[in-house]
């Protein structure tokens, strides 16, 4: 462990709070990403969709989900309403809480009165707060939400999503701090061919399909993004002979996050940013 002690983990591992602190508050809003940044988070992690006017909107899902909304009366979201973010102003999805249900998965979350936030409305908010905090700017890891068969349905088609977010980070002057990340492919490469400076993720279900992946994408990303448990040392090593770093998600025990550390991963993504600190408490015992 000589080689991963806290003093070099610290400042280079780039810990990622996934929807912010999704384990503390409310994913994906603003509150969230504010929390995230009270402990060493050098990145913070969130999703993207598009409303009916064109706004970025961050959330998760491209509807108001029935596990965590409330609709403008207060009464919850159900399973059997269609409430489709791309069919929603902006002014409308304001109308709808995300926080004041929990989270069955997160029964610590704090509760509380909050909306999807916009992704503009998300950074302004945090730059200002970390500006007045004389806290160091962070990161931005962002995923567009989509799949082949939402296109022009639930989400736009790629060349599309990807230009609207593109020029949202140049506009919000944080181009060289963000990352944008996604499943499908065809984002990939809209964002890729649309501006090659970006920086992307190849985002996975499994890390043994990595390969496959590259191959279709027809181009190497900065970063690999596989679901954690899916995750190995060798294929730790292949990736990095690639020349790409590796930032698994979302690992939330510090078992787990030792493991990874461990395997030679370059970052984490956790719903529990408080435990960073408990596993480079472990790390210092092993020095």
């Amino acid at each position: 462990m000589k080689d991963k002690a806290p003093k070099d983990v610290l400042p280079q591992f780039d810990w990622q709070g996934h929807r912010g602190a999704r384990g503390i508050l409310p994913e994906n809003t603003i509150p969230a990403f504010i929390k995230a940044l009270e402990f060493p988070i050098k990145t913070l992690e969130l999703d993207v969709v598009v409303s009916k006017d064109q706004k970025v909107i961050v959330s998760h899902e491209p509807w108001m989900s029935h596990h965590i909304c409330s609709k403008p009366d207060g009464t919850p979201v159900l399973e059997t309403d269609t409430l489709l973010t791309y069919e929603m102003d902006y002014a409308s999805i304001q109308t709808y809480d995300a926080g004041m249900r929990g989270n069955e998965r997160f029964p610590a979350q704090q509760k509380m009165k909050v909306a999807k936030p916009s992704l503009k409305e998300m950074v302004q908010a945090i730059e200002q707060h970390c500006q007045q905090n004389n806290r160091a700017l962070p990161y931005y890891n962002i995923e567009l939400k989509s799949r082949p068969d939402w296109y022009e349905k639930i989400v736009p088609v790629p060349e599309k999503f990807a230009a609207l977010v593109i020029q949202e980070i140049k506009d919000l002057g944080i181009h060289a701090r963000t990352n944008l990340q996604c499943f499908d492919l065809d984002v990939l490469k809209a964002i890729h061919q649309q501006d090659p400076s970006m920086s992307t993720a190849l985002l996975v279900e499994k890390a043994a399909t990595f390969e496959v992946a590259l191959q279709e994408l027809k181009f190497t990303p900065p970063f690999f993004s596989p679901y954690f448990l899916t995750l190995n040392k060798a294929i730790v090593d292949s990736v990095h002979e690639r020349g790409m770093k590796v930032i698994p998600w979302t690992a939330n025990e510090t078992t787990q996050m030792l493991e990874l550390i461990e395997m030679g991963v370059d970052g984490i993504i956790t719903d529990y940013p408080n435990r960073i600190e408990a596993v480079l408490d472990s790390l210092r015992m092993q020095e």
